[in-house]
């Protein structure tokens, strides 16, 4: 790791090989907090570079507890993180609405990094049990649309960095890597970023990787379209940009989409979204994230129609009972 560091504090990036190698060995446990943190602290610096997310992508993939999920064909719905603007669990209230609407969706997620509350956060606070039990998961996809592969169950360097990057508590470059290390490997993926470079990068991975994606960023920061500003997407077919009001809605406020200071505060306007009780700027901003989520599942379905789908899945109390399916999937 020394050697590795005098490398990195010299403006040099890192081979393919060698980072696969230093993601190993940090998932083997062979390096103190120390020296990941300053090794984390490279990259708060500097992008990262193209070579090394596919080295570190390889060794946690490599490294990873296998899920076959390809039976169901499922979308991940997922943001990186880190752009610090604390909303409220959006991308995870999509991935029910979703669900709801009739889609498999198995969401690859973890807790808050840099947020109050990440996607385990909340699904912990109503009593979801995380499992990587196979047969536990197709059930829970089975029976609710919805399947949940927290991170840390699955990726073993991802555990061992947890509390480095909780002490750290500013974006790291594992923010990058969670989206693009799902066990499942899904062949469909709706992905927030929070800027512009992440965007280019992650395009050019999933065009490697052949996987029909879009890409997601509002202009104002967000790693998911908030309908504050002008967003921009990329996806198979090419770069789009859209004014709130293109896509049908007004204009929100940032302060409109909060998550709340606590926990309990951010699984209240969870829960009031699935009971479709939510601000009409709550409501809209899961309506139009799942849209494009559908709409990455199915592509040549219309904007209007996949908005349609996820209004209606909130409204008649559909992503309300694959919440409540999920929650009560049994583990043994």
């Amino acid at each position: 790791m020394k050697q590795i560091l005098n490398q990195l504090f010299n403006h040099q990036s890192l081979t393919q090989h060698e980072a696969t190698e230093v993601m190993t060995n940090i998932a083997a446990g062979k390096y103190n907090d120390a020296q990941i943190a300053a090794f984390i602290s490279v990259y708060l610096m500097r992008s990262i570079e193209l070579d090394e997310v596919i080295g570190f992508r390889n060794a946690l993939l490599e490294l990873a507890l296998p899920m076959d999920l390809s039976e169901f064909d499922a979308l991940d719905i997922v943001g990186t993180g880190g752009d610090g603007k604390n909303t409220f669990n959006i991308s995870t209230c999509s991935c029910f609405a979703v669900a709801g609407a009739g889609y498999k969706v198995a969401k690859h997620g973890n807790y808050g990094a840099t947020s109050v509350s990440g996607a385990s956060n909340v699904l912990e606070f109503f009593g979801a049990k995380f499992t990587s039990n196979v047969d536990v998961i197709k059930r829970s996809l089975n029976e609710s649309g919805f399947a949940y592969l927290h991170a840390p169950l699955f990726n073993p360097a991802m555990k061992n960095v947890a509390p480095v990057r909780k002490n750290l508590g500013v974006r790291t470059f594992f923010n990058v890597l969670g989206p693009l290390i799902s066990p499942a490997k899904p062949k469909y993926q709706c992905l927030g970023v929070y800027n512009l470079k992440m965007m280019r990068l992650y395009s050019y991975i999933y065009q490697n990787l052949g996987v029909q994606y879009s890409v997601v960023h509002s202009l104002d920061g967000y790693d998911e379209i908030s309908l504050t500003d002008t967003c921009k997407i990329t996806n198979n077919v090419g770069e789009f940009v859209y004014t709130p009001e293109q896509l049908g809605f007004k204009t929100l406020k940032q302060e409109d989409l909060w998550g709340g200071a606590t926990v309990d505060e951010a699984a209240k306007i969870f829960m009031n979204v699935l009971d479709n009780k939510a601000t009409v700027a709550q409501r809209n901003a899961v309506i139009i994230n799942s849209a494009f989520a559908i709409q990455t599942r199915l592509p040549l379905k219309t904007r209007e129609q996949c908005i349609a789908e996820a209004a209606e899945s909130l409204e008649n109390g559909s992503a309300k009972r694959a919440f409540e399916k999920f929650i009560n999937i049994p583990m043994g």
